[in-house]
């Protein structure tokens, strides 16, 4: 069965964090949720698990029971161990038998050596990681991570989605907010938000192909208000070009460009 929200718009006090967005969540796939600050991102994945109720448009998703979610900050309990973060999440589901899966997550996530020390003492990337292998223990149907891995070090972060992955491949639809495009490159569908608008959905290669224009490597900018830097060189977006021979776009070369395109429609 698939998820979907439909139209969905939220609004604080006069401030519009979300208008008019759709997103349809199938079992089995990634979905990445990508933008700038204040893009929504954080918005919508609230909805997503019903800590949202104020708003209009559509909404069909499995039961609460049925949605693990990691928040941006915290999905642990600081003052209880590895082991009892784990045993709280079956005690709340009720689940029977649960002891070696949760011993195979802790393996699979780095953090089975630690499983006797409060969740409080653990590193930065060792808490997301708790936090991640706590709301996949019950099997969800819809898993929700916002921005689970920012800030980790490059083993944590392959830890982190190697547990997302396999959670995806047994079935559960997944939404995650990532600050990484590298991370949304690798999901199934893309959904770019700014501003609370929906800019593009689709694949990675769909939302990139549907780039106007052209994207051009080069040692420094023809025009600094449409170029941004890769490493050493720049990347220069030339809006009416269609030559082929010019470098192949990025998924970030077209966030950038559609962000730049709905920057300027805004005035």
């Amino acid at each position: 069965m698939s998820w979907s929200v439909e139209d969905l718009s939220v609004a604080y006090g006069r401030t519009a964090a979300l208008e008019s967005v759709t997103v349809h969540i199938e079992p089995g796939v990634v979905h990445s949720v990508i933008g700038g600050d204040g893009a929504g991102k954080t918005t919508l994945l609230r909805v997503l698990v019903g800590l949202v109720l104020d708003h209009r448009g559509g909404v069909h998703l499995p039961s609460q029971d049925r949605i693990g979610y990691v928040p941006s900050r915290g999905g642990i309990f600081r003052d209880l161990t590895v082991d009892e973060n784990m045993a709280f999440v079956a005690a709340t589901h009720r689940l029977k038998s649960w002891r070696p899966r949760a011993s195979d997550l802790l393996e699979r996530s780095g953090i089975a050596s630690f499983r006797n020390r409060l969740a409080g003492q653990l590193s930065g990337g060792q808490r997301r990681k708790l936090a991640g292998s706590m709301a996949v223990l019950a099997h969800p149907d819809l898993l929700v991570l916002d921005e689970v891995t920012t800030g980790l070090d490059p083993v944590s972060r392959m830890e982190l989605w190697r547990l997302i992955a396999t959670t995806a491949a047994t079935g559960a639809a997944v939404v995650s907010a990532t600050t990484y495009l590298d991370e949304a490159d690798r999901a199934g569908q893309v959904e770019l938000l700014y501003d609370g608008r929906q800019l593009a959905s689709g694949s990675p290669g769909a939302v990139t192909a549907a780039m106007p224009g052209t994207i051009r490597d080069q040692a420094a900018p023809d025009d600094p208000s449409t170029a941004w830097r890769q490493g050493h060189r720049w990347h220069q977006w030339h809006p009416e070009s269609a030559d082929a021979t010019d470098h192949q776009p990025t998924l970030e070369d077209a966030a950038i460009v559609l962000e730049l395109l709905a920057r300027k429609a805004g005035g």
